[in-house]
């Protein structure tokens, strides 16, 4: 499914709907330039989830846990898979929370297989969301 989202707002209420279809251990790679929109896409999920905390960016934490049902990982500093292993976070993929993902490609080697992807590109101020 694609979407276009024009506002902040749009995108949680479309980030809101998705969570909808996910499950306990769903592993969700959120894809996107710097600025895209992938912490806004997470904090509409953690609201379709009812989790009630203020979703921030955890770059300098690597991953926030949410209540156990979400946890919103950010591997921008991350050199590899085995950094990721190295830190534990690997351990929260069947936890029987959601994980989201954010430059997934750096940990790439551990992820798990069944991973779903969210793409967001910016083009004319415009936010497009691949599910």
């Amino acid at each position: 499914m694609i979407y276009i989202s024009t506002s902040p707002e749009e995108t949680m209420r479309i980030a809101q709907n998705y969570a909808k279809t996910l499950q306990k251990n769903d592993v969700v790679l959120l894809e996107g330039d710097l600025g895209a929109g992938k912490t806004v896409f997470a904090k509409g999920v953690a609201k379709g989830l009812n989790i009630t905390e203020t979703v921030v960016s955890p770059t300098y934490a690597y991953m926030n846990d949410y209540d156990g049902r979400l946890y919103h990982y950010d591997c921008y500093r991350l050199g590899s898979g085995e950094d990721a292993v190295r830190l534990g976070l690997t351990d929260y993929f069947e936890a029987d929370g959601i994980c989201l993902i954010e430059w997934a490609e750096n940990i790439q080697s551990v992820l798990p297989k069944n991973c779903k992807k969210v793409t967001i590109t910016v083009k004319d101020g415009q936010r497009i969301i691949t599910l």
